[in-house]
């Protein structure tokens, strides 16, 4: 059990404001947007699993593209220095300045250059199964929706207004275009020269650019060597 001592102290809480998201009581639909809301964490946490378990340098980069969009998202915001609507009426935000919306620059951001790799990265070859080609309109479509979403409840939820959301979203789609065409141009040429440092071999650091389908890739080689090694197991227990 806690102590008096205990339980008197600290005087006040500070919650931690990246997972901290209000919504009206008893409104489903204000629920429903705050779990939206929460979508970019998620994503987050995403990178950071895929970078431990695949490490590769394109998704390295695409996440260090996420980091600058957020840096530069906070300077401007201590730029422009615009307030939240009404007043503030949220007390654990991470600033008091709205413009432009953090959360809105990063659903977009990500969703374009998401989009642009999956539909110039991801070689589309003329002879593409329609089933293929199918599958990348409905997820670019169910995407979309995520962003939407994703704006349209820092609105509905007075974290900002229609304008910082707008500006927000504008901005990490131009940093998301400039993002991918720079890990396009620029450092995909040098992957193969990163992958080979020693210290990327240390860490397994690993280069796949020029394999158009890594999950085709990764899924036939681990279902040809699972086979291989089932053979050899049969062959020594016999």
């Amino acid at each position: 059990m806690a102590s008096g001592e205990q339980c008197s102290a600290p005087p006040r809480w500070q919650s931690i404001s990246l997972t901290h998201v209000e919504y009206p009581t008893g409104d489903l639909t204000g629920q429903i947007l705050a779990y939206s809301s929460l979508l970019p964490m998620a994503i987050l946490v995403g990178f950071v699993t895929l970078i431990v378990f695949k490490r590769e340098l394109h998704t390295i980069s695409f996440f260090g593209g996420l980091v600058i969009n957020e840096g530069l998202n906070w300077v401007l915001k201590h730029i422009v220095q615009e307030p939240r609507p009404c007043g503030g009426e949220h007390s654990a935000v991470t600033t008091e300045y709205g413009m432009p919306s953090s959360h809105s620059q990063f659903i977009w951001f990500f969703i374009v250059y998401f989009l642009l790799f999956l539909y110039l990265r991801m070689h589309q070859t003329n002879n593409a199964r329609c089933v293929e080609l199918l599958w990348r309109h409905v997820l670019s479509v169910i995407l979309l929706g995520v962003a939407l979403s994703v704006s349209y409840s820092r609105v509905y939820l007075l974290y900002h207004t229609w304008r910082q959301v707008v500006y927000g979203g504008v901005a990490g789609m131009v940093v998301g275009v400039v993002w991918f065409f720079i890990t396009q141009e620029v450092l995909t040429p040098i992957f193969p020269k990163i992958a080979a440092w020693p210290i990327s071999e240390f860490f397994l650091i690993r280069d796949t650019s020029l394999i158009p389908n890594i999950l085709w890739f990764e899924y036939t080689v681990t279902r040809s060597e699972a086979r291989n090694r089932q053979r050899k197991l049969g062959t020594k227990l016999q």
